[in-house]
């Protein structure tokens, strides 16, 4: 059967409407030469029953590693089950934008509890419903200081996460940016020396990760005092959203937005996405944050209740007059954030110190191999940086054992060839450890 509800006469009819004499003439814009003009070769239709078989098939060809070594911005903890139970509930998975606050009062609560905690451990006044992940947030922050003081530079530190200084580029450049990069010193961070000379009045912000893509945890409060000497904007990052449980808040240390990847909290690594984008600030940026914000309200009963609040950030308002375009967030996973954070509670403090442990431990058993040595001098949380005699070989030799290696920091950084950024999260024990350590010392 056809699942095309429009009759003949109907098409004519609308055609007829817009001026067009056939459905091809939709197309003019489109050269020739980029148009298909034969079916595609695809293989005939199957049966749900041979679809479920075919896929069954493929998906037993998928090799789950044992463990995983890996960060870089994506990270391997336990989620209790209570996560993936409570945005299991219908009533969440197939929510909708909450605008009818009188039916959307459960959303509009967890997104409330998830900002009142996300702007706890940032140290922040405000914090937004979300964004769509780290690197996006990331780049609304560089856009809003941008537009906030008027000031046309960005500095970006290049121990940020090279994916993420990647999408601030594109931001940056669609608005007429301009983004000048500060180099790292042997410590793995900022060099404070060149971010003081990069530093003029013409510089909206400055942006850092801590801890940063090398794993090394940055001293934002003396970052900070630089900056603001010259009345630029502090945008503190992070990839690993656990180090928040140990770490000093950015906010106390003089950030005045934080953003980073929130996946850690209750997000499974899903292949990369969907992730989950946080943005704190102080309330400076209350009525210019992007996004969503759930408020707190009385109705006319004195009864507490939650409602979308200063709405007119982004799309109620004229397009050009909006700090920003994003008119979503990612409800679900802030959610599963939200639940992660309640189940834990101080707990993550000593999350964080196990990982800490995890980290220490096995950069120890690396750095006893034979041409393994560590790069940077700098405090690390779970990441740390080892240079190696060959870093893809490395990673080649875990992989036959089934442990999924580090990221080879070379691909991003050529004047860190042969080197790996390793994590150890909660999920390693001390055994996996000392196995993925004898592996590599059978070279």
């Amino acid at each position: 059967m056809s699942y095309i509800p429009h009759t003949a006469s109907d098409q004519q009819e609308m055609m007829d409407a817009i001026g067009i004499h056939a459905i091809d003439d939709l197309f003019n814009d489109i050269p020739q030469k980029f148009r298909l003009l034969t079916s595609l070769d695809l293989p005939a239709a199957l049966s749900e029953q041979d679809i479920a078989k075919l896929l069954k098939g493929h998906a037993l060809q998928n090799r789950v590693p044992r463990m995983t070594l890996m960060g870089a911005g994506a990270y391997h903890h336990y989620i209790p089950a209570v996560v993936r139970h409570v945005v299991s509930r219908s009533e969440f998975y197939t929510a909708y934008t909450p605008y009818q606050a009188e039916i959307s009062q459960g959303i509009l609560q967890a997104i409330y509890e998830y900002q009142t905690m996300i702007a706890s451990l940032t140290g922040m006044q405000v914090a937004n419903a979300s964004m769509y992940d780290g690197a996006s947030a990331m780049a609304e922050a560089a856009v809003l200081a941008a537009k906030s003081t008027g000031r046309t530079r960005i500095i970006m530190a290049r121990s940020v996460h090279p994916e993420y200084r990647q999408v601030v580029r594109t931001y940056a450049w669609s608005n007429g940016y301009e983004i000048v990069e500060v180099d790292y010193e042997t410590s793995g961070q900022v060099n404070l020396n060149s971010l003081a000379k990069a530093i003029d009045d013409q510089v909206a912000a400055v942006i850092v990760q801590s801890p940063n893509f090398f794993g090394v945890i940055e001293d934002v409060a003396a970052l900070a005092e630089v900056v603001h000497s010259r009345r630029s904007l502090m945008i503190s990052g992070f990839t690993e959203a656990t180090s928040l449980g140990i770490l000093k808040p950015p906010g106390a240390l003089g950030a005045d937005m934080v953003v980073g990847e929130g996946q850690a909290f209750g997000n499974s690594l899903n292949y990369g996405g969907p992730y989950l984008g946080i943005m704190a600030g102080t309330t400076d940026f209350l009525r210019k944050i992007p996004g969503r914000l759930s408020g707190a309200t009385l109705d006319r009963q004195g009864r507490r209740g939650f409602v979308l609040t200063l709405q007119t950030r982004e799309q109620h308002i004229r397009r050009e007059r909006a700090t920003s375009n994003i008119c979503t967030n990612e409800a679900l996973c802030a959610l599963a954030a939200a639940v992660y954070l309640v189940s834990l509670g101080k707990n993550l403090k000593k999350l964080a110190e196990i990982n800490v442990q995890k980290a220490v431990y096995l950069r120890k058993r690396l750095c006893d191999l034979k041409g393994w040595r560590p790069v940077f001098t700098g405090p690390c949380y779970n990441e740390f940086v080892v240079h190696c005699p060959d870093a893809a070989a490395a990673n080649q030799r875990l992989q036959t054992v089934g442990i999924v290696g580090g990221y080879e920091v070379g691909k991003d950084y050529p004047e860190l060839k042969d080197c790996l950024l390793l994590c150890a999260t909660e999920m390693l024990s001390k055994e996996d450890i000392d196995q993925a350590a004898n592996v590599l010392s059978r070279a």
